[in-house]
């Protein structure tokens, strides 16, 4: 369910109308995680660790209202919740886009997840479509083999997209933890810093447990 937000008396009027104006509206940053715990508490549920942390990102995004703003028509709204558009990628090196919904269980998200990872192992192309296309999502990717400290998109400036956009780098020891990189591209018009750094503490804080 989305809700309409009225431009006339919602704070960001300024700054949603300021950045709506660019060519390139997102701004992004990129930070580490610690993911010692998460991948330990993944080894030993024997789940994918990419999809135990991406469930756990999901949850973080949902909890940060700037995460579920989204640009429609000229209007902005507010969903209730927010789900993946990841990319999986195929044994040939080619990947395809994705719909994996929500859950409010980790195990309930995998068996979305593994339906999706099955359907593009099925395929070719890039399956795009209504549902990979779908606004309450978040555009996920990950390059586990990359220990990136920064990281841009291709982006078509004709395009309105307002979806955040996420991508989590390699795992690498730091001292007695692991680290991983996480990179977030946001609508400057939606939301700041301040919102893209309660989205890493929440993250963060779901690795920990």
């Amino acid at each position: 369910m989305k809700h309409l937000i009225d431009l006339e008396t919602w704070p960001r009027r300024e700054h949603f109308a300021f950045f709506s104006s660019f060519e390139e509206p997102f701004f992004g940053l990129t930070a580490n995680v610690d993911c010692t715990a998460a991948q330990a508490e993944a080894k030993r549920l024997g789940v994918s660790f990419f999809l135990y942390y991406l469930y756990h990102a999901l949850e973080a995004a949902n909890e940060v209202e700037a995460f579920r703003y989204r640009v429609e028509n000229g209007q902005v709204f507010l969903y209730d919740r927010i789900h993946a558009s990841a990319t999986l990628g195929r044994p040939d090196h080619t990947f395809a886009f994705s719909f994996i919904e929500q859950n409010n269980s980790l195990q309930g998200f995998i068996a979305n997840a593994e339906a999706e990872i099955a359907a593009v192992q099925a395929s070719t192309g890039l399956r795009l479509s209504d549902t990979t296309g779908r606004p309450d999502t978040v555009h996920c990717s990950a390059l586990p083999w990359v220990r990136f400290t920064g990281l841009t998109h291709a982006r078509s400036f004709t395009y309105p997209d307002s979806c955040p956009k996420i991508s989590f780098g390699q795992v690498f020891s730091e001292g007695n933890t692991r680290q991983m990189p996480v990179s977030v591209n946001l609508h400057h018009g939606l939301g700041d810093g301040y919102h893209v750094g309660l989205f890493l503490a929440a993250f963060q804080r779901r690795l920990a447990v």
